[in-house]
């Protein structure tokens, strides 16, 4: 395992140096630009129309023409937030923490604050370019790039980085977080389970997943919609817990964030920037607003609008980031643990808890951590096997592809968490870029979606939409007004 790690460090160490001036040069200011911009031209969507977005969170499903519910904006919101909500927030915040300094989460709650207008553009576009496969819509960035720009060389490069991404890379950090979760209990009884037992939780983990996947994206929904909400609503309560138990700590807590991202000694030793682009970088991958994964889950809702699933994927962009990585933030900034020591970096949540509330309380976060990062797995599976189905129709290239999530879920699990993180960010600035060019060329057709909804809503309607609707969209596959298929036969209220 020894060998493995130190082969895959070599190569992360020969390309991070690049990658970190890449995301503090370019993509930075790409998703910065993006923001502010998608934030002036819908006149800050996610501001003015939060009622909204958290309405459309609980609209039903529509009914297909097969007579069967379609998957409900809940649903894929659920598919979403489980690929986000846990390892992006947990893990995720605690590698922020300790890297980029109690500053990085400001820049988090930003970035978070901001990129909810891009997280409704990409989603709200997604469903426009939806297409139908069997009983259930697939789509994503890789479907508005072909059917939206015209460029199909620039859908498949999108579906192979978010491949090499979603199913390979951020599976492995799922995986790694899981092992690693149960080592921490582990250790709490006075034992390490070493590289054996690390590679028998993977196969365990591996085993299980398998027995989900073969069960299609309604199976995966399911499980989705049942376990994210449940285990975000535990950890959550441990939260407030730590929080009440620690409230004098709760002043000194912001103020070392404010002080980290604006303060005199990180201005001048250069911190401040370190915080911005790993608050960024962070919270690219707990939220995933701008990467272009979250519509691969938007596009499957049956709604009557393509602007409400944008609403619901971007109330989701508040759920993560301003409360879950909050949570995280003050769980971790209460108990002051040594954030410098690199070595304990992807436990710093556990260690934080386990000091105030006792050893028993670290089996409690492993269990959260557990469920929230298998759900992570499920959800990283299925943004694959959308962009693999988009790829090839070949029932062998999507055996291989099964086969080759279960690999990444073994070899994950036994990996150093400089690794896989190290490969994480790489990846997710590829992607990133893509997508963002992408919702950026296609703004005016986004902007004419909302003009839509927001026409309709002032005239009293539960806004419905078809593809003559709105010009100059291109090629549009779905919503055909002659077509049952294409829509819902059936929607609730805005």
């Amino acid at each position: 395992m020894d060998a493995i790690n130190e082969f895959l460090n070599g190569i992360v160490d020969a390309i991070m140096t690049a990658s970190g001036e890449y995301w503090t040069w370019v993509l930075v200011p790409l998703i910065g630009f993006a923001a502010v911009y998608f934030t002036i031209r819908t006149m800050g969507v996610q501001f003015r129309l939060f009622p909204k977005m958290v309405k459309s969170l609980f609209e039903p499903a529509g009914i297909e023409s097969n007579g069967k519910k379609g998957i409900s904006a809940y649903q894929a919101f659920s598919v979403s937030a489980a690929a986000r909500v846990g390892t992006g927030n947990v893990i995720g915040v605690s590698v922020a923490i300790s890297t980029g300094g109690p500053g990085a989460v400001f820049w988090m709650w930003t970035m978070g604050i901001m990129v909810a207008s891009v997280g409704f553009i990409e989603s709200a576009l997604a469903q426009l370019y939806k297409t139908r496969e069997g009983d259930t819509f697939v789509g994503g960035p890789a479907n508005y790039i072909k059917y939206g720009l015209g460029k199909a060389w620039m859908a498949k490069l999108f579906a192979v980085v978010l491949i090499i991404t979603f199913p390979t890379v951020f599976l492995m950090v799922q995986s790694n977080t899981i092992t690693d979760a149960v080592n921490s209990s582990a250790e709490e009884f006075g034992f390490d389970i070493g590289n054996i037992g690390l590679l028998t939780v993977s196969i365990i983990l591996a085993a299980i997943i398998a027995l989900i996947i073969f069960g299609g994206l309604r199976r995966i929904a399911h499980v989705a919609q049942l376990m994210v909400p449940a285990m975000a609503l535990l950890y959550l309560i441990v939260g407030i817990v730590m929080v009440a138990i620690n409230i004098d700590q709760i002043g000194p807590a912001f103020s070392a964030i404010f002080e980290g991202a604006f303060g005199v000694r990180e201005f001048v030793g250069g911190g401040i920037g370190t915080a911005i682009v790993v608050g960024f970088q962070r919270g690219m991958f707990s939220n995933e607003a701008g990467m272009g994964s979250s519509p691969v889950a938007g596009a499957t809702a049956s709604v009557s609008h393509p602007a409400k699933q944008g609403l619901t994927q971007a109330a989701g962009v508040y759920f993560d980031t301003m409360i879950v990585c909050t949570i995280t933030a003050m769980i971790i900034m209460v108990s002051q643990p040594d954030l410098g020591n690199s070595d304990i970096e992807g436990q710093l949540v556990q260690i934080a808890v386990g000091d105030s509330l006792g050893g028993w309380s670290v089996h409690v976060i492993t269990i959260v951590l557990l469920f929230l990062a298998f759900t992570s797995c499920l959800g990283n599976y299925y943004y694959g096997e959308s962009n693999i189905r988009f790829l090839s129709k070949s029932n062998t290239v999507f055996t291989g592809y099964r086969f080759w999530i279960l690999a990444m879920v073994i070899i994950g699990g036994v990996a150093s968490l400089d690794t896989v993180w190290g490969f994480a960010d790489v990846t997710m600035g590829a992607m990133a870029t893509v997508n963002l060019i992408a919702i950026l060329m296609l703004a005016p057709v986004a902007l004419k979606l909302l003009n839509d909804y927001s026409r309709q809503l002032k005239d009293g309607k539960d806004p419905v939409f078809t593809r003559d609707s709105i010009d100059g969209a291109g090629e549009v596959p779905c919503w055909d007004p002659d077509a049952d298929d294409d829509r819902p036969k059936t929607s609730a209220g805005s």
